[in-house]
Formats: structure tokens, C-alpha cells, sequence
């Protein structure tokens, strides 16, 4: 029986899905008040659009495949692909284990982020309960 060996050169040619061509992200900096928080809750509301903490730094997450992938899963731009597609280096990449596991923190939605958003600040919905008590 031959086994194929994986390698480099040929893993993205085994990689159902193209993992790695799913998603934009966006470094941003690290929110630290309220209002980083609050913005970050507005964002994560809209479709396809998460939150990610590993140990580079926050980053806003799009899922949204790239416009180039052709349906056998190749690049349609393969020999005018920007930069950061040709140093991208899939020695380990999520072929090999999902990101997520290298993620300390991660948010899929509002509610996943607004948990955290009230465990990390004990008085978060002291605003909302004040207006309440307005109306």
C-alpha cells in the first residue's frame, strides 16, 4: 500500500476546505476600557466578524474566504498572489491542528464576549441598570 507523505510542498493540496484562505484578520490593540469593550461587543454583533487573544495579541477575525480561491482549492493569482500569501509558511499550519487551540481567548459571538466583558469588570452593567431606573 502507498502511503502518502505529507510535506510542505504538498499540503495544501490535501487540505480540504482551505482553511487558511477563510479568514481576514487585524491586529488590533489591546482593549483595556469600557468603551475597547464596547466597541469590540458592537463588532462581533455583525455577521462573520470574531475575537482573538494568543500570544501575539488581540486580533479581529472576518470569516470570509478569499475572492481568488478557485473551486479545486487553488489560488487563482497563485503567480501575482500578494505578499502575505507568498511568506505565509505552512510548515505547521491549521492542516496540522486548528488555530483555535493556540488561542487564549476567543469570541464567536456577543454573548461569549459579554460574559467576559462582566466577569472582567464587576460593575459593567452598572450603567444599564441606572438608565433602567431612568425609564
Amino acid at each position: 500500500m502507498n502511503e502518502i507523505i505529507i510535506t510542505a510542498e504538498n499540503k495544501c493540496s490535501h487540505c480540504h476546505g482551505t482553511k487558511c484562505c477563510q479568514y481576514v484578520t487585524q491586529q488590533i490593540d489591546t482593549p483595556k476600557k469600557k468603551d475597547d469593550f464596547q466597541l469590540m461587543l458592537w463588532q462581533v454583533s455583525h455577521a462573520n466578524v470574531e475575537f482573538y487573544k494568543d500570544e501575539d495579541g488581540w486580533f479581529l477575525m472576518f470569516i470570509t474566504p478569499c475572492e481568488q480561491l478557485q473551486s479545486n482549492g487553488e489560488c487563482g493569482i497563485y503567480h501575482q498572489r500578494p505578499d502575505i500569501c507568498r511568506e505565509y509558511s505552512n510548515d505547521y499550519c491549521e492542516y496540522d491542528s486548528p488555530a483555535e487551540e493556540s488561542f487564549d481567548l476567543y469570541f464567536k459571538t456577543h454573548d461569549e464576549l459579554l460574559a467576559y466583558c462582566r466577569k472582567r469588570f464587576k460593575k459593567w452593567d452598572k450603567k444599564l441598570k441606572k438608565m433602567e431606573k431612568v425609564q
